[in-house]
């Protein structure tokens, strides 16, 4: 059930969890709804997962094919591990003769298209299965066979309320063309959902739900051996959980006076610095706190493979393999290409909603822009930090700058505005050496050392040394000693 315009409205799921969402709960019962898009978009899969789930409930099904036969279906079903074994089909499949010779084919009376053969067949079998679910697959079909806008209105019509008034929701498809477009059907029904196909993505939209809200946009979705799976775009301010103040420490006393004692949970982190200068490895370090303290972090990986990070974390005392033996980390390696920023969101619901996980680290962020393609970077880089800050989630991002040495930037995309911390790691060249320092740039929730400190990475873990108080053009790249040494900058 979901509550809208002060009334109870009651639903049936779709069968396809992340469509139920962006609808909020499901289809209204016993209305139309109207699946639109090209060939080989996935409408009939839909179709498929609609129907299993009424078995599923129950619910009598009933499946009119006006375009495969009924073998090929259930065959198509069957290789997503669906069957189709309990449902009633009506095959209104014409054959290959029908397009030649579509002027001679008598099957509606044009005068009084409801007394026509197709519309007794249909109500013979409604009358004798009392279906909950009724699926046609494809309206279009009418389309070609009547090539009347107010006889294929009328048609359609009659079927809308006729199956709605049996106590039966009604999904049918359509594929629209220049020739044969479907406004007429879409004007009918009820609810129109939008399959898309734009080179190797798929986008799923609703441009219409009576009765009800629905979560507007673009949603991912991919057609997998297992059916039809939608990756509902993340709305922030749906997701909420309190959770008590707590002060994360990184297990390095060098790194929790810069930050204050810590980094407070449910905040946004930004680790910012050049290539090979161990942003990772802080990170982990407060990783593996949490672990000590039976909470669960999660990697996601854009650049670097599991096996690698695993190897090296362990070369300087930090027990990766263990903490995932312990299950209190999970390192997932993402593809940058091969997943669309939705896809990536749902990644982390289910880290964070389903595992408990409390800790986030994306390594690196220029991966994940990656996955993000031609999308508002920005837009979504805030979307998943804000996610992460309302369910509680402490998120570091990892952000790579191109400068060794010398001028001082904190990002290349200006997105610094999300973040709650920013730490810096650079590398200075002193005394012909080049040698790591580490400060704070900002930190919103308490206070925080204003000093730069030197750093190693050993066998032993990362060591932080004292301020250093002597020197001074650090962040400029041109570090030089105090005349007095006693200066504090």
């Amino acid at each position: 059930f979901h509550i809208t315009q002060e009334r109870i409205v009651d639903r049936i799921s779709t069968g396809i969890k992340g469509l139920d969402e962006i609808i909020y709960g499901g289809l209204i019962k016993e209305r139309s709804y109207l699946i639109r898009g090209d060939a080989g978009a996935g409408k009939t899969t839909l179709g498929f997962h609609f129907l299993q789930n009424g078995i599923e409930n129950g619910e009598k099904c009933l499946f009119i094919t006006m375009g495969e036969s009924i073998e090929s279906l259930r065959e198509n079903a069957l290789n997503i591990g669906i069957s189709l074994e309990n449902v009633e089909f009506l095959d209104l499949s014409l054959g290959e003769g029908l397009f030649k010779n579509i002027n001679t084919y008598d099957f509606f009376i044009s005068s009084e298209v409801e007394t026509g053969p197709i519309t007794r067949k249909i109500l013979d079998t409604m009358k004798k299965v009392k279906p909950g679910r009724v699926f046609l697959d494809s309206i279009s079909m009418l389309q070609y066979l009547l090539n009347d806008a107010y006889q294929l209105r009328k048609q359609v019509l009659f079927f809308i309320e006729y199956i709605n008034k049996h106590s039966a929701t009604f999904v049918f498809t359509s594929e629209p063309t220049k020739n044969t477009p479907d406004e007429q059907v879409r004007f009918l029904a009820d609810g129109v959902i939008n399959l898309e196909m734009e080179a190797d993505s798929r986008y799923i939209t609703i441009s219409k739900f009576r009765g009800s809200e629905f979560r507007t946009g673009r949603h991912a979705f991919r057609l997998t051996g297992k059916g039809l799976v939608i990756y509902p775009r993340l709305i922030p301010g749906e997701h909420h959980r309190i959770l008590p103040d707590l002060t994360m420490s990184s297990g390095v006393a060098g790194i929790d006076k810069l930050l204050g004692g810590g980094i407070e949970r449910g905040t946004v982190t930004i680790i910012t610095g050049p290539s090979g200068i161990g942003k990772t490895t802080l990170g982990l370090q407060f990783m593996n706190e949490a672990a000590r303290n039976g909470d669960r972090s999660v990697i996601y990986l854009f650049e670097e493979s599991k096996e690698l990070l695993i190897k090296q974390s362990e070369g300087i005392n930090i027990p990766t393999g263990s903490m995932i033996k312990g299950e209190n980390l999970s390192v997932v390696r993402v593809e940058p290409l091969r997943y669309s920023s939705d896809e990536f969101a749902i990644m982390v619901r289910n880290e964070i909603e389903e595992k408990g996980a409390k800790i986030v680290m994306i390594d690196s962020v220029a991966g994940l822009i990656l996955s993000i393609r031609d999308e508002s970077v920005i837009e979504r880089l805030h979307a998943i930090a804000t996610y992460l800050r309302n369910m509680g989630a402490t998120l570091f991002f990892i952000n790579e700058i191109e400068n060794l040495t010398g001028d001082f930037r904190a990002t290349e995309l200006n997105y610094s505005y999300l973040s709650d911390n920013i730490i810096f790691m650079k590398y200075v060249e002193l005394q012909g050496e080049l040698r790591r320092v580490i400060g704070v740039l900002k930190k919103r929730l308490g206070n925080f050392e204003k000093s730069i400190r030197e750093f190693q990475i050993t066998q032993n873990g990362l060591t932080v040394g004292e301020p250093l108080y002597d020197m001074k053009g650090i962040l400029s790249g041109n570090p030089e000693m105090n005349k007095n040494n006693n200066e504090k900058q």
